[in-house]
Order: C-alpha cells, then sequence, then structure tokens
C-alpha cells in the first residue's frame, strides 16, 4: 500500500513509498483511511525512524472488524488515535483507540479532533473549576490552542489568549477569547492559570504573573528552548503548582463528546489548511513554519 514514510533528505522529512499492508489482531480492526490530520510534534520529531509510517490521527471506514467480535462492523465511519501509522491509505488500531463519527460529521472534521482536540480538553479539565477565573493560553494560535480556548470558554473563564504575531491571533475573538495579546508581556499579573504550549521562556513568564495558589499547566515546548526556573522559586513561591500534562489511557468516550460538540456546532475544528495528500509537503511546510491558524488535514485518494 501507499504511505507516507519518514525520510530525513528531503525538507518536510516525510515521502510516499510502498510499505506492508498491516494485520490486524484479535482486539483490532482494519481502516481504509480517507483523511488525516498533521500535528506538529509528528512531524518535526528529530528520533523518527526512516522508512517508518507516522501519523497519529486518521479517520476512515472499518475494512475489517476485530476477530474477537468488539468494536464497530465493517462500513462504520470511524477516527482513530495511534502512536503510528495513520499516514497511509490503511491502518491498523485497537477498538479502544477510535470513536464512531455521527453522519453530519465529515471525514475531514473528525480527523482534526484525536490528538489536538482531546490535549485541549483534558489540559483544560486538568486547570480544575475555572468559572470567572483569567486563564492565560499560551499558543493560542495552534491546533491545541484553539481547542483550550473554546472550552475554557465555555467553561466560563475570561480567556487571555497568547499568540507569536497579530496575524496568527485572528478569529480567536470569535472562539472566546476575551483578549488576544502578542507574547506574554502584555499579560497583568494575579493569573488564576496557564496553559501553555510553548515552553522555555514563555513558561516562567506565565508562572511569575500567577496568584497565590495558581497553576501551570504544561502540554508542549514547542519553542524548543530550556525552561529554567531561579533557584527556590518553584518550591518556596505562593502554593503555586506545575502540571506537565499528557492524555493516556484510552479515547473512546472523549473522541465522542468532541464529536458530538461538533455535530451540534458548538465546537469549531478550525482546520486552516485541507487537499489531498499529495500537497503533503506544503502543509507540512506551513506547519513548522508557523504559518498555520488551526489545524492541516489532508484527504486520501
Amino acid at each position: 500500500m501507499r504511505a507516507l514514510v519518514v525520510d530525513p533528505k528531503v525538507p518536510a522529512g516525510l515521502s510516499f513509498a510502498e510499505v506492508p499492508e498491516p494485520t490486524p489482531g484479535p482486539h483490532q480492526v482494519l481502516i481504509d483511511i480517507a483523511a488525516i490530520s498533521l500535528n506538529r510534534g509528528e512531524v518535526v520529531r528529530k528520533e523518527a525512524v526512516p522508512g517508518t509510517v507516522p501519523g497519529w490521527d486518521a479517520s476512515g471506514t472499518v475494512a475489517v472488524a476485530a476477530s474477537d467480535g468488539s468494536g464497530p462492523p465493517v462500513g462504520t465511519r470511524v477516527v482513530t488515535m495511534n502512536k503510528m501509522g495513520g499516514f497511509a491509505e490503511r491502518r491498523v488500531v485497537g477498538v479502544d483507540q477510535l470513536s464512531v463519527i455521527p453522519e453530519s460529521v465529515s471525514f475531514v472534521d473528525a480527523a482534526s479532533l484525536p490528538v489536538a482536540g482531546i490535549t485541549g480538553l483534558g489540559a483544560v479539565r486538568a486547570i480544575g473549576p475555572i468559572v470567572g477565573r483569567r486563564v492565560l493560553i499560551i499558543g493560542a494560535a495552534g491546533g491545541v490552542g484553539r481547542f483550550a480556548t473554546q472550552f475554557a470558554h465555555k467553561a466560563g473563564a475570561y480567556v487571555i489568549a497568547s499568540v507569536g504575531s497579530s496575524e496568527r491571533g485572528k478569529g480567536l475573538d470569535e472562539l472566546g477569547a476575551d483578549e488576544v495579546v502578542v507574547g506574554v508581556d502584555p499579560v497583568a499579573d494575579g493569573l488564576d492559570a496557564a496553559l501553555d504550549t510553548v515552553g522555555g521562556p514563555a513558561l516562567i513568564a506565565a508562572w511569575n504573573r500567577l496568584r497565590p495558589g495558581g497553576i501551570v499547566v504544561s502540554i508542549g515546548r514547542a519553542a524548543r528552548e530550556d525552561t529554567v526556573f531561579l533557584a527556590y522559586d518553584t518550591p518556596m513561591r505562593d502554593n503555586l503548582r506545575l502540571l506537565c500534562y499528557n492524555h493516556t489511557g484510552p479515547i473512546t468516550e472523549d473522541l465522542d463528546y468532541l464529536l458530538s460538540l461538533v455535530s451540534r456546532k458548538e465546537l469549531d475544528t478550525q482546520i486552516d489548511f485541507t487537499g489531498s495528500w499529495t500537497k503533503m509537503e506544503e502543509a507540512v511546510l506551513l506547519l513548522k513554519d508557523r504559518k498555520l491558524r488551526g489545524k492541516a488535514v489532508l484527504t486520501i485518494g
């Protein structure tokens, strides 16, 4: 079958190749993939093994049902998440790594949800109750940030969206951001919480603006810079908390919820680039250069 494989010799880091067909186990299904979503973390990984098929997010149709009788039947439209194998014509996933797509939701919208949607949802939940609280979202222009902005707004927070440039901040006010700022410097002290996808000095700046009892939820390090606290700052200051968030465990319940929101038009998937996977190089370079506002989704076939 045709797939995108890791290729460090080309600018996008991916190239097309023929790879062996995957074979499902008893508790797995085989999916004919219709759409894939790109995430920055999977296209900039320096440790990726050449020739392997990356890809976390993919939507499509069940071609072979799980032989143990679990999971959806052949022909069911599903969205899937796994650490590898999504950038191909077919993939194998466990029945706890997928969710059935409602008829009113497209393959493209569904493919945008797993990594970015689940991460944004889980990170906002990790903050705790935020009705009336001032919440800073650093990296709000990206896929995770745009989902997190919507969830924080839905939860009743006063949302401050921090972006890298005014251009990248466009549309965040429509998603519920009460303020859109460039960088962290314009943000006043007294934050109840910050959700950070960037790391490095931005995380420290957010930490220094927390009120007593505040929390920073770290979910990424897009800056690729070290995060350095001053001596004694972490354990000694005002009962502050730093939580490093990463989703673990089955995804079906959260994906079902996200799909239901999209179906009811209560969640905007914020897809900024879509097209055939033959446009992969263009999409990857836009993502690497931080020129996307939201998600990039590619269709297969």
